[in-house]
């Protein structure tokens, strides 16, 4: 049977939110990093722009390998090893440290995604099976500067935040972060003590930070328009994978 899809501009900008000249920049990427290579001498039943697409496609809408491996003309095998091999490779591009570092202005927040794999997961106060995952947004761009590695829902964000590691790639940088973040050497908004309230200037200071914190929030829910982060089936590091390759889609897609 012949598949249905094929990596054509319809069917790019359709199912995976990027224009064709963006998604050949996510092409290079994984070719760059190996990804044309053959599975142990056995050659791919689908051509390196095809098997990107069913990756980019199954992070989206979240089709189960059964429903996408008759779009493209294969078993849902083929579907499974093209998701587990290019997966990794979709991964977020590391980004350096500015030069303006000290004139940027970072963001920070958690957002519990809901996960299937009980080893990755706990219940979590979104009443459901989830892992929390550590976000990094540039104020300026919108861009995806890094996400960590998902930890257990119930874990608090600032226990998340100081075991991601990630605050050693925000030196020199101003970061933002909520009430959740006190302590961890951020700009956080000021809060209410015990028979102390808030001093006019505090609460428009509070207005403002967050004025300009929201823009995480936004880029989360974009993030968020790729399905697999709604309700994650991968175990292991599928979730970690999926979160790196929707965070490099979600820059390309922004980007010039």
């Amino acid at each position: 049977m012949a598949g249905v899809l094929r990596a054509e501009r319809v069917w790019v900008e359709t199912f995976t939110g990027l224009s064709l000249e963006k998604f050949g920049r996510l092409l290079k990427t994984v070719r760059d990093r190996g990804g044309n290579g053959t599975l142990r001498g056995r050659p791919w039943s689908l051509p390196l722009a095809e098997r990107v697409l069913v990756v980019a496609v199954y992070y989206r809408t979240n089709l189960t390998m059964r429903q996408l491996g008759p779009l493209f003309g294969v078993s849902s095998s083929t579907v499974c090893r093209v998701i587990q091999k290019l997966g990794p490779l979709l991964a977020l591009e590391p980004v350096a440290r500015p030069a303006d570092a000290a004139d940027r202005l970072w963001i920070v927040d958690g957002t519990l995604i809901p996960v299937r794999d009980r080893h990755v997961g706990t219940s979590s106060r979104n009443y459901r099976f989830s892992a929390n995952v550590q976000v990094i947004v540039d104020a300026d761009t919108r861009l995806v500067i890094a996400a960590a590695r998902p930890v257990p829902g119930t874990t608090a964000d600032a226990h998340a935040w100081r075991a991601s590691g990630l605050a050693a790639r925000c030196r020199g940088v101003t970061v933002l972060g909520d009430g959740a973040y006190l302590n961890c050497g951020m700009v956080t908004p000021h809060r209410k003590r015990p028979r102390r309230e808030l001093l006019p200037g505090e609460e428009d200071d509070n207005a403002a930070h967050r004025k300009v914190r929201a823009r995480v929030e936004h880029v989360i829910g974009r993030m968020k328009n790729y399905k697999i982060l709604r309700d994650c089936r991968q175990h292991g590091d599928g979730l970690h994978h999926a979160v790196q390759a929707v965070a490099q889609m979600h820059n390309l897609a922004l980007a010039s």
